[in-house]
């Protein structure tokens, strides 16, 4: 549920939130290690300039009922999923008990809610999908058909996940999913997350790779804060094409001692 993608992926890859969770840990865990390593490596100049202020910032209390909405909703995903129940309904109860407390206590007004929605968002999403419908159903799926790898081996993992790294960072990581999972679903689970660990961890490389970034971009610029294309492109070619591979080669494993859950 942490992304867009997962949520597109999640019915084609016929597992339930607890066999998700259970066989990504590792690949989460290892391509956070190499992304970590890069930053310490690529900022080093920066992290080695001694704190001017050595006192800590002062550490506001945990919003108790925030954090215990946020325990409920992860245990009513694995509950829905044992139930198959759609995780966009737990999501959605989650939602509605925070805006609730939030308008019960004034911190939101009703006219505010609409833009919570974001339709506009939703609309793009929509419509992003049906143009993608229409250009794979047009000939680009073929074109593709001739290209995906065959079988579950590390290799063909590799494969799936480089084909669909690159094809984020050229047209999106959206439509670069919608593309891919027809194919990647009849290959089986694996090539399924493989997948996503491309168009997840791919577009980092690239400003226009994920929708994630551009939104990121947008928002700090609307901070007045820069974002160097020069630099940002650089620490994605240190970080990424290492963090894709590491993924990989950590889903392999967890595939291989999990034995492919569905």
């Amino acid at each position: 549920m942490s992304n867009l993608t997962n949520l597109l992926a999640m019915s084609a890859a016929g597992l339930t939130f607890v066999s998700f969770a259970g066989l990504m840990v590792v690949p989460w865990l290892a391509v956070i290690a190499v992304e970590y390593a890069a930053f310490r490596l690529f900022f080093a100049s920066d992290l080695s300039i001694p704190a001017t202020n050595p006192e800590p910032p002062e550490v506001p209390p945990l919003p108790k009922f925030s954090a215990a909405v946020l325990a409920l909703t992860l245990a009513g995903f694995v509950v829905a999923s044992s139930l198959q129940i759609e995780a966009a309904w737990v999501a959605l109860a989650g939602a509605l008990v925070m805006l609730v407390r939030a308008l019960k206590l004034k911190q939101v007004t009703a006219k505010d809610v609409p833009g919570f929605i974001n339709l506009g968002f939703l609309g793009f999403v929509l419509s992003l999908g049906i143009v993608v419908t229409a250009v794979v159903e047009g000939g680009l799926g073929a074109a593709i058909g001739t290209i995906v790898p065959q079988g579950d081996t590390l290799v063909a993992l590799l494969l799936w996940a480089g084909l669909a790294a690159v094809l984020a960072n050229v047209v999106n990581n959206l439509p670069a999913v919608l593309v891919l999972l027809p194919f990647a679903a009849e290959a089986g689970t694996g090539a399924v997350l493989a997948v996503l660990i491309g168009v997840n961890v791919g577009p980092n490389l690239t400003y226009v790779g994920s929708l994630a970034t551009l939104l990121w971009r947008r928002i700090v610029q609307a901070h007045d804060h820069e974002t160097p294309i020069q630099e940002f492109t650089l620490l994605g070619l240190l970080a990424t094409p290492l963090a894709i591979v590491v993924g990989v080669v950590a889903l392999w494993v967890s595939l291989m001692v999990m034995g492919g859950v569905q």
